[in-house]
């Protein structure tokens, strides 16, 4: 002991490094009892270093630690050198820490009987541990429950298709379909919701600005759910305060999708009683509205403990919740996300037993009747009537998918042609006439990415054939790379017949409407017989104006994309507008009424879901006549 003491006392030089670092530094014999402790002490664990000499280094462990510790001592007595050894010490305030040592025995060198231990604070590392461990269980469960969730309707389908073959009766064929389009209907909403997160996430979402009103919204979230708190015998009402009651610009499709997540979770979790939506506007200063909605329910309430957990993902309050309710998990975290994307905030109270109120607070500006841009889809014999006649490749090498968007284009009136792969639509497009392409793009022989390549590089008009993707990758990752591969439009798997109509109307659905051919014309994209006209026929100013165009056009039309998407519709207005006459003096007709559109809605900031569509279809079609026209100059 003394000699430990003395080794303590005569070591200046030893004292000067270690008083010098950050590390806890101790110098303990045999027994425990501490003979230095450096001034880090202090800093780290609150106590005077003074304080803890000649005290005993065991009795400041935890009980949880100590035996393992002891039974760590006795080992590196017989050790030259032992590294990270984790334990428990007691703090001044009471709170334990996690520290971690390396040992040096100075018996071996010294032949002294001590140790000096060289301590690390890990309280954060072992905290970020247990974070990660906890998250990771987290998404080990959310694994366990998506794979029950998909494979039960997965089941569902099957079995249903399975009864169907044995030939049942007209009613029992009605109950089949309709349990197997319910299964698919689950099956479609767990796949969004893990998409939906998967876009949040990554950062690409996007949110449309474009006028709608409250009241619409509310009586169709109503309709939406009226069937389904019928069945449960539970009451639904939907109020809205009158200075709600008007038209604001925001995402309509996010909205509804905020309070469908909502009152979905309120009628899963509520057995008796009732659900209300209510909304009301909270301020404005002028045009910007604060606009409050609260959905609360009579269910079975969330514990206190776990109204802090239920918006993370892929948590649920219990996993017996999840065992009994079903439900990815996700459904909260999207809504929570989806609010606060959009400038708003959320927050929830609750009683075990009692119900729960979802409470959140959206900003959005007041529009007018001219702002709301409904898109509507017919399924009669009115607007799908224009398609009758419409000459589609199919290309795609599942069997079922084949069958049904076949089904479903048939049924339209088009004429349908198939291709298993995209080597054979690329012989199918070299040999027939054809309006437009469906195009898979996981297909053996030929992927869609390098069919539509090679389609791209064939002679006009056939290189210019519109393509619509078909993929069951739909983040926006996939559809950005559809779109640079070449393709026009890109709609995902699982659709639906309304999607698909959509899709094909906005590649040619308004040349159809008026009558026009829908296949690409031979015919230039341009007209120079007004540029001759006003200068004479001089030769000279016609070859400097075409000059001019060529040289100024590639940047302008970055320039409306950039304004696009910034959503700077002062500055793409004029940037329209500074490009009408440049398209009227080159006749691009294509172009120019579609020039005076943008201009006008950029003005009015009247934007809708086809206003993208709009000026990527503005900026293709001076490109395509600039590369036309720079054609005449080879």
């Amino acid at each position: 002991m003394s000699e430990l003491k003395n080794y303590v006392k005569r070591g200046g030089f030893f004292k000067a490094v270690v008083e010098d670092g950050s590390d806890i530094i101790f110098v303990i014999d045999y027994s425990g009892d501490i003979q230095y402790v450096n001034s880090s002490v202090k800093e780290t664990l609150g106590h005077n270093p003074n304080s803890l000499i000649g005290k005993n280094f065991f009795n400041y462990l935890s009980t949880s630690c100590l035996p393992r510790l002891l039974t760590t001592f006795k080992k590196i007595k017989r050790k030259v050198y032992e590294e990270s050894v984790e334990f428990q010490f007691l703090c001044k305030d009471g709170t334990y820490k996690y520290l971690e040592f390396n040992s040096i025995n100075l018996k071996q060198k010294e032949k002294i009987e001590g140790f000096i231990l060289d301590c690390r604070d890990i309280t954060q590392r072992k905290k970020d541990a247990e974070e990660l461990q906890r998250a990771q269980k987290a998404k080990e469960q959310f694994l366990a429950n998506i794979s029950h969730e998909i494979r039960t309707p997965i089941n569902g389908i099957s079995g249903m298709a399975t009864l169907l073959g044995q030939h049942p009766s007209e009613s029992e064929q009605a109950t089949y379909l309709s349990a197997i389009r319910s299964a698919a209907d689950n099956l479609k909403v767990i796949i969004n919701d893990i998409l939906d997160i998967a876009s949040i996430e990554s950062g690409k979402l996007k949110f449309e600005q474009i006028g709608f009103n409250l009241n619409d919204l509310l009586q169709s979230l109503a309709s939406t759910f009226n069937h389904q708190v019928k069945e449960k015998g539970i009451e639904f009402h939907v109020s809205l305060e009158s200075e709600a009651n008007q038209i604001f610009v925001g995402d309509p499709v996010r909205l509804n999708q905020i309070l469908i997540n909502l009152v979905s979770n309120a009628i899963k979790f509520t057995h008796t009683g009732s659900i209300d939506v209510r909304c009301a506007a909270l301020k404005h200063v002028g045009k910007k509205f604060q606009i409050q909605f609260e959905v609360t329910d009579t269910g079975i309430g969330i514990p206190k403990d776990k109204l802090e957990t239920i918006f993370e993902s892929f948590s649920q309050a219990d996993t017996s919740v999840t065992r009994k309710y079903g439900g990815t998990g996700l459904g909260l975290t999207i809504v929570k996300q989806l609010v606060e994307l959009q400038g708003g905030r959320i927050s929830v109270q609750s009683k075990v037993d009692k119900g729960s109120t979802f409470s959140f607070v959206l900003p959005y500006q007041k529009g007018d009747a001219k702002s709301i841009n409904l898109v509507s889809y017919t399924s009669g014999n009115g607007t799908v009537q224009k398609l009758n006649g419409l000459n589609v490749l199919l290309v795609e090498d599942n069997d079922i998918n084949r069958l049904y968007a076949g089904s479903i284009l048939k049924m339209w009136g088009c004429k349908v042609r198939f291709a298993e792969n995209g080597a054979a639509a690329v012989e199918s497009i070299k040999t027939f006439s054809l309006d437009l392409v469906l195009m898979d793009i996981q297909m053996p022989v030929m992927d869609g990415f390098e069919a539509t390549k090679v389609i791209r590089a064939l002679d006009d008009p056939k290189s210019k054939l519109p393509i619509i993707a078909l993929t069951a990758n739909a983040t926006r990752k996939d559809v950005e790379q559809c779109l640079a591969a070449g393709m026009n439009d890109c709609i995902s798997k699982p659709f639906t017949p309304e999607d698909l109509f959509k899709a094909i109307k906005r590649q040619v659905g308004v040349k159809k409407t008026k009558g026009a051919e829908l296949k690409k014309s031979d015919r230039p994209s341009f007209d120079l017989s007004y540029l001759k006209t006003v200068s004479n026929n001089n030769e000279l100013f016609v070859t400097e104006m075409i000059d001019t165009y060529l040289k100024t056009m590639p940047k302008s039309i970055a320039e409306v994309r950039s304004f696009s998407g910034q959503k700077d519709w002062e500055n793409l207005s004029r940037a329209a507008h500074k490009l009408k006459p440049s398209i009227t003096l080159l006749g691009i007709h294509q172009a120019k009424e579609l020039a005076s559109e943008i201009e006008r809605t950029a003005k009015l900031k009247q934007i809708s879901p086809e206003f993208d569509r709009a000026i990527e279809s503005f900026c293709q079609i001076l490109e395509n006549a600039t590369a036309e026209i720079a054609a005449l100059k080879v």
